[in-house]
């Protein structure tokens, strides 16, 4: 009797445990709002160590990267350390890298091809939630090879970061020299974040400002007041082709 009442448990744990595994949704529609994991705050590569062993990498493997892992490389790069509704411009609160007046003109869009979890797409960060917002489910990568000039290291990363600015966030109060000096310094800054926390992660990237900016603009279907500065593809790497 025992063991026929354990056997029905085990039995109706295992229907349920497939119940819940057949009523997963995958992430797969445009427009869909995704949340992604908490990013962490302390990791076994000190800041120095990263610094040390920190290249440009533009070979890499055919491997997936975990969605773990492009969250916390979202973050480092834009995500928000100081919550603060008081003031608009902040769009969330203060972020992991610095900007001129706080004003953050950066977006970052992100073309997925292999990322556990995600549909290959593009996306776009939202740093006050950190969180993504599929916008088209097509996988971009050639496409962006091709804006790129052909360089194959944006085809063959399964995943890059595509930086825009809306340069008016920052030249409304600082005027030209806001788009001469102060947007590209915010760029450089969050762009260092990415290298350090992906150098951490143990993967590699590259930033790349050589492409045609009519041809990105329209991949992304980029607003007209948002202008492409950089792409930067991430994943394993293949040291010994460097």
């Amino acid at each position: 009797m025992k063991s026929r009442f354990i056997l029905a448990l085990f039995l109706m744990l295992f229907l349920t445990a497939c119940e819940q595994e057949n009523n997963v949704k995958p992430i797969e529609s445009e427009g869909e709002e995704i949340y992604l994991p908490a990013p962490q705050f302390d990791g076994p590569v000190s800041v120095e160590k990263a610094l040390y062993n920190r290249r440009s990498y533009r070979n890499f493997q055919d491997r997936e990267v975990s969605l773990e892992n492009l969250s916390q490389i979202l973050w480092a790069a834009y995500g928000v350390t100081l919550p603060r509704t008081d003031y608009d411009f902040l769009r969330g609160g203060f972020r992991t890298a610095p900007s001129a007046g706080a004003l953050y003109p950066l977006d970052i869009y992100i073309a997925v091809g292999k990322v556990s979890g995600l549909t290959s797409g593009l996306y776009k960060y939202i740093p006050k939630d950190h969180k993504m917002f599929h916008i088209i489910n097509d996988d971009m990568r050639s496409e962006l090879c091709s804006a790129a000039l052909g360089q194959i290291m944006v085809k063959e990363a399964p995943v890059s970061l595509i930086y825009t600015a809306v340069f008016s966030r920052t030249t409304n109060k600082y005027g030209q020299r806001g788009r001469d000096r102060y947007v590209c310094m915010d760029l450089g800054h969050s762009a260092e974040n990415v290298y350090l926390q992906v150098e951490a992660l143990g993967l590699g990237t590259c930033a790349i400002a050589a492409f045609s900016d009519d041809k990105v603009s329209t991949i992304l279907k980029l607003s007209k007041e948002e202008e492409p500065l950089y792409i930067m593809p991430i994943g394993y790497y293949n040291k010994q082709n460097e």
